[in-house]
């Protein structure tokens, strides 16, 4: 069975030495420990959780929702509750997205308004300070 390294799998997933020891901290993996510097080793299934976690990531989910489905995918039990679940908070994650999206939009229309109100009382005073220039030039 293969085994990797803490700089391997740093180097592998474009990572930090800190985010995957972070990563252990947090029960997410759990590398053994090898020799009387207690190196640490993590094997194939420690890479494979370390991908899913970062996968998880990608989907913005929390650290507690990448475990628990991480954890599940490791019991032998019902894959049908595991993919039930893992709908479940895939919608949950689909549904603040979408809210966050319709937030966005929101501000930016908002930004987009203030720029053209401003940008418009910015032509109108350039309008009157070039009359009143004018006026000064006449005689």
């Amino acid at each position: 069975m293969p085994t990797y390294t803490i700089a391997e799998l740093a180097r592998e997933f474009d990572l930090t030495l800190r985010a995957i020891r972070f990563y252990e901290d947090q029960g997410l993996i759990s590398p053994q420990r090898e020799g009387s510097a207690r190196t640490r080793v993590y094997t194939a299934r420690e890479r494979t959780r370390l991908k899913l976690t970062l996968r998880g990531k990608r989907l913005g989910l929390t650290l507690s929702e990448i475990k628990e489905l991480v954890d599940m995918y490791e019991s032998p039990k019902d894959t049908q509750a595991q993919m039930e679940r893992f709908l479940e908070v895939l919608a949950q994650q689909r549904q603040k997205m979408e809210q966050q999206r319709e937030d966005i939009e929101g501000a930016l229309a908002e930004i987009i308004a203030q720029q053209d109100e401003c940008r418009r009382l910015l032509a109108q005073q350039q309008r009157k300070a070039g009359k009143d220039a004018g006026k000064r030039l006449e005689p």
